[in-house]
C-alpha cells in the first residue's frame, strides 16, 4: 500500500490556493442576501511563542464550515488577520530596545506561515494588522466621532493601576485582582485619563442581548457585569459642628431605601471627593494614613467579605432624613469609588459587612425589619415586615419602599433612579505602542481634535520605551513631537501624549475586513451593506465582558451615527472549548513539568525526589512544557490529520485534552482513504448496503457540518470507509460523492483525490452531494433482549417486524435461555424496533 504523500501534496495545494486566490471574496450582486454570509474568527495575537494547538481548533472549525458553504452555493466572506498592538512587543522592547513594529511584524509573517500550513481558506487579501498606520487611521478617526459625539472625556480619576506594567488597567483587565497581563497586583492611582462614556449605551447594551443568538453563559455575563438596578438616589446633609444642616450634602444610591431608619452610620470610599471636606483636623493624621494604605490594596483586597473590617472617623456627621438624626461619617475602604456614588448608608442590622464594621466600631444596630434572630448577635438579611419605620411599620418591602421613594420625592430629598455596575471604560494608557490619541491640548482654545486630513497620527520614533511611572507614557518625552500648533488659533499647543489600549483596534476590526484598501472610509456603504452583520463568530469565553462588550458599544455608536446598518455586529456567537494536556500533580497539588516526570509500570513519578504523582488535565502552558507545537504534529502527521483530529476530539464548545495516539488513529484513517483512491473505479452505480451506507453518509455529514457537530460527522465517514474497503472496485459516482465530503474536512487530501478523479478544477466550488431520503431508512433494526428488565442479549431483526416473530426471535437466544433456566415466564413485553421484556418467576 503507497504511503499516503502528505509532505508533498499539501504544500502543492497550499501553493495553488494563494496563486489563484481560490478563496477571494467579491461583493457579487447576484448572490441575494440569503446567499451571503461572513463567518469570522476571533484574530490572534501575534505573540512570540507562535501558534499552539489550541489555536487551530476555531480556525478549523470555521475553515470546514465556510467550504461547505461554498459548495452549497454560498458567497462567502472569510477573513484573517492580526490584533498587533499590545504590552508584549513593548515589554520586550524595554528589554532588548528592538522596536516593538520588528518584533511584531516578525511575529505575525512566523504566523501567517503556520496559518497558511494547515490549509485554511482565507481571503488573504483582506488581512489587517491594527498596528499598522493605515489601519489605525480610522481607529483615531472612529475614536474623534465618539469624542465630537461627547463620549470621551478627560478626568483625573482614580484608577487600576499596574506597578509591574506602570500602565492603568480598565476594570475587565482586572481578574482577581491581579493585572490580565502580567498577574501582578492591581494596587490604586489617580492620573489623568481619557475615559469612553459606555455607560450612556447601558441600556441598549442590555436590552439588545436578547435579539443574539449567542451561548446564554456569554449573554449572563455581560447582564451581570453592566448589573442594572432599580433603586433611589438621595441626599444626607453634612451637619456642622453645631448639628445643624451645611449646603453639602452626600448623595448615595440604594435599592432598599426602606431601610433608611435602621441606618446609623455612613461610609465614603478613601477617594471620595468630599473626604478633605469631611476630615476635621482632629482626625486628619489618621484619614491621611488610612487612605495612603488603602491606596496600595486591590478592589478585590477591598471588598473580600472575609477579610477583617478597617475605617476610620471622618469627624463628621451626616443627618438622617426620616429621623433628623446626627449619624457618623466614616471612611472605609470596602466601599468602592466605582461603584454607585462612592458612599453608602449603613444599616448594619440587616447586612452582614454593616453589621461586622458596626460590631468592631461600637457604632448602633436598630432592627426595621422583623427578623428571627437577635440583630444585635447577627445581621437578619432576609426581608421581614417594617418595625421601628414609623410610617413604614407593618408594611411588606415593595410596599415601603414605594412609600418612601414617594415620602423622599415630596420632600425632595430623593428620587427613583437606575444605576448600573458597569463603569466608564478607562481608554488610556501611559504607554508607547499603541494608537497615539489624535487630540491637541491648546491653552487657548481647549482640547480640539487632530485634523481629518492629518490622519493617521503615527507614533514617532524614540529612544527609550519606558514607562515613566508618573502617569505619563514615553511620548511625553519627545517635545518635537509634543509640541505643535493649534488646528484652531495656530498658537502653540501640545499633543496628547496617552496612547489608545490594545482594545482600541479590535472594537471594529470586522468592519474593516470588508473594504481593507479604501482610503476614504473605514468601510463603503456598500460593503457594509452587502456582508453585514457577522453571521457566525468564534472565539473563547474569556473575551465575554471585554472585547465583545467593547466592540458592541462602538458599534452601536457607529449605528447611531448612521455609518452601519445593524445595531449588532455579530449575529451569532460560539465558544471552542480549550485544548488541554495533560499534567502531573503532587500530593499538594502543585504541578511538575512535563520533562521532570518519569513512568514506571503505567504509575508517574517525579524524577527528583520520585514522589508519586497524579496524572492530571491542565492548561497548556510553557512552564509545564505540556505546549504542543503545531509545527512539529503537522511536518510528522500533516495538516489534514491535526484539522480532523482537532475536530473528532469532542463537540466543538466542549473543553478536551490533546492525546497524540488519538492524532495518530486518524492519520490512519486518511492512510486508508489514500489507499482506496488506488482501487479500480468502475461505472456501475452502487448498490443495496453500500447506496444505503453512502446515502446515510451524505445526510449525516451535511446535517451535522452545517450545524457545526464535526466530530459525528467524521465518526459517519470513518462507517463509510470501513463499508466501502470490502469493495474490489469503487463505483466512480459514491467515491465521487465522498470525496466531496471529505473535502471541507481533509481539504488537501480532497483536491487531490479530485485531481485524481480526472478533474482540473479545484473542489472548493464543486455542488456538494445530495441524499435520497428513501435510502437512508433502515431495513433492520437492533432489539435488545431483557430478562427481568437486565439486558440479557440483542437481536436483529426485520424493521416493523411482526411482534410474535420478534418475542420467538427473543426466547431463543442462547442469554435469554440462561436467565430462564428452571423459571416460569410470566408475560412477554415486545416494544416494536426497540426490545423484549422477559418476565419470569
Amino acid at each position: 500500500m503507497a504511503k499516503y504523500p502528505f509532505e508533498t501534496i499539501e504544500p502543492k495545494w497550499q501553493k495553488y490556493w494563494e496563486e489563484n486566490k481560490t478563496f477571494k471574496a467579491t461583493e457579487d450582486k447576484s448572490f441575494p442576501k440569503e446567499k451571503r454570509r461572513y463567518v469570522l474568527d476571533m484574530f490572534p495575537y501575534p505573540s512570540g511563542a507562535g501558534l499552539h494547538v489550541g489555536h487551530p481548533e476555531g480556525y478549523t472549525a470555521t475553515d470546514i464550515y465556510c467550504r461547505y458553504l461554498r459548495m452549497n452555493g454560498y458567497n462567502v466572506l472569510h477573513p484573517m488577520g492580526y490584533d498587533s498592538f499590545g504590552l508584549p512587543a513593548e515589554n520586550y522592547a524595554i528589554k532588548t530596545g528592538t522596536h516593538p513594529a520588528t518584533t511584531t511584524n516578525a511575529n505575525i509573517a512566523n504566523f501567517t506561515r503556520q496559518i497558511k500550513s494547515l490549509g485554511f481558506s482565507y481571503d488573504w487579501d483582506r488581512c489587517v494588522s491594527t498596528c499598522e498606520p493605515s489601519y489605525y487611521k480610522w481607529t483615531q478617526w472612529i475614536f474623534l466621532q465618539l469624542y465630537k459625539k461627547g463620549l470621551a472625556y478627560e478626568a483625573e480619576t482614580p484608577i487600576n493601576w499596574c506597578p509591574s506594567c506602570l500602565t492603568g488597567l480598565a476594570n475587565e483587565e482586572v481578574k482577581d485582582g491581579k493585572c490580565d497581563r502580567c498577574g501582578a497586583t492591581v494596587t490604586h492611582k489617580t492620573i489623568r485619563q481619557w475615559i469612553l462614556k459606555i455607560t450612556d449605551y447601558a441600556d441598549k447594551l442590555l436590552e439588545d442581548l436578547d435579539s443574539l443568538d449567542w451561548p446564554e453563559s456569554v449573554k449572563l455575563m455581560q447582564k451581570n457585569w453592566i448589573g442594572r438596578s432599580e433603586g433611589c438616589e438621595m441626599g444626607f446633609k453634612i451637619a456642622d459642628k453645631d448639628g445643624k444642616p451645611t449646603e453639602d450634602e452626600l448623595r448615595i444610591y440604594t435599592t432598599r431605601c426602606d431601610t433608611l431608619f435602621g441606618a446609623t452610620y455612613m461610609v465614603v470610599a478613601p477617594e471620595h471627593k468630599l473626604v478633605k471636606k469631611l476630615t476635621t483636623p482632629e482626625q486628619k493624621a489618621a484619614v491621611e494614613a488610612y487612605i495612603e494604605a488603602a491606596a496600595k490594596k486591590s478592589d478585590l483586597e477591598r471588598t473580600d467579605l472575609a477579610k477583617d473590617k478597617t475605617g476610620v472617623f471622618s469627624g463628621s456627621y451626616a443627618i438622617n432624613p426620616v429621623n433628623n438624626q446626627l449619624i457618623p461619617i466614616w471612611i472605609a475602604d470596602y466601599v468602592l469609588i466605582s461603584y454607585g456614588t462612592g458612599a453608602i448608608m449603613a444599616v448594619p442590622a440587616h447586612d452582614d459587612r454593616d453589621w461586622e464594621f458596626a460590631k468592631k466600631f461600637n457604632l448602633p444596630i436598630i432592627e426595621v425589619l422583623k427578623s428571627e434572630v437577635n440583630v444585635q448577635e447577627q445581621a437578619w438579611t432576609q426581608d421581614g415586615i417594617h418595625v421601628n419605620s414609623e410610617f413604614l411599620n407593618g408594611l411588606n418591602k415593595q410596599e415601603a419602599i414605594d412609600k418612601m421613594l414617594e415620602w423622599l420625592g415630596e420632600r425632595k430629598i430623593g428620587k427613583k433612579a437606575i444605576n448600573y455596575k458597569l463603569r466608564d471604560w478607562v481608554y488610556s494608557r501611559q504607554r508607547y505602542w499603541g494608537e497615539p490619541i489624535p487630540l491637541i491640548h491648546c491653552p487657548t482654545c481647549g482640547t480640539v481634535p487632530v485634523p481629518d486630513e492629518e490622519l493617521p497620527l503615527e507614533l514617532p520614533a524614540v529612544k527609550t520605551y519606558q514607562p515613566t511611572g508618573t502617569g505619563e507614557s514615553p511620548l511625553a518625552a519627545i517635545d518635537s513631537w509634543v509640541n505643535c500648533k493649534c488646528p484652531k488659533c495656530g498658537g502653540a499647543a501640545k499633543r496628547e501624549t496617552n496612547t489608545m489600549p490594545q482594545w482600541g483596534g479590535s472594537c471594529w476590526y470586522y468592519l474593516r475586513y470588508l473594504d481593507p484598501t479604501n482610503n476614504g472610509a473605514f468601510a463603503s456603504k456598500e460593503a457594509i451593506d452587502y456582508w453585514m452583520p457577522v453571521d457566525l463568530y468564534v472565539g473563547g469565553a474569556e473575551h465575554a465582558v471585554l472585547h465583545l462588550l467593547y466592540a458592541r458599544f462602538w458599534h452601536k455608536v457607529l449605528y447611531d451615527l448612521g455609518l452601519v446598518n445593524t445595531k449588532e455586529p455579530f449575529q451569532r456567537l460560539i465558544n471552542q472549548g480549550l485544548i488541554t494536556s495533560f499534567a502531573f500533580q503532587r500530593k499538594n497539588k502543585t504541578l511538575v513539568p512535563t520533562d521532570e516526570v518519569e513512568e514506571k509500570n503505567g504509575e508517574f513519578f517525579e524524577k527528583a525526589t520520585g514522589e508519586k504523582l497524579e496524572r492530571v488535565i491542565a492548561k497548556m502552558s510553557k512552564s509545564l512544557k505540556n505546549v504542543i507545537n503545531p509545527d512539529d504534529v503537522i511536518k510528522e502527521y500533516g495538516a489534514d490529520s491535526v484539522r480532523m483530529y482537532e475536530m473528532f476530539m469532542g463537540p466543538l464548545e466542549v473543553s478536551k485534552p490533546w492525546n497524540t495516539q488519538g492524532l495518530i488513529g486518524v492519520s490512519r484513517f486518511l492512510e486508508k482513504i489514500w489507499a482506496l483512491s488506488e482501487k479500480p473505479l468502475t461505472d456501475k452505480p452502487a448498490e443495496g448496503d453500500i447506496r444505503k451506507s453512502l446515502h446515510k453518509t451524505i445526510k449525516k455529514v451535511t446535517e451535522d457540518t452545517s450545524t457545526l457537530n464535526f466530530n459525528t460527522a467524521i465518526s459517519q465517514m470513518m462507517i463509510f470507509v470501513n463499508d466501502i474497503s470490502k469493495l474490489q472496485e469503487l463505483p466512480k459516482d459514491l467515491w465521487t460523492d465522498f470525496v466531496k465530503l471529505l473535502a471541507p474536512y481533509a481539504p488537501h487530501l480532497g483536491e487531490e483525490l479530485w485531481q485524481k478523479l480526472g478533474n482540473n478544477n479545484t473542489i472548493s466550488y464543486e455542488k456538494w452531494p445530495s441524499y435520497n431520503e428513501e435510502f437512508c431508512a433502515d431495513d433492520s433494526c437492533t432489539v435488545v433482549v431483557q430478562v427481568n428488565g437486565k439486558i440479557r442479549d440483542k437481536i436483529t431483526a426485520a424493521l416493523n417486524a411482526d411482534k410474535a416473530e420478534i418475542e420467538k426471535a427473543a426466547l431463543a437466544t442462547e442469554g435469554a435461555k440462561r436467565f430462564m433456566e428452571g423459571k416460569t415466564v410470566v408475560k412477554v413485553v415486545v416494544v416494536p424496533n426497540k426490545l423484549v421484556n422477559i418476565v419470569v418467576k
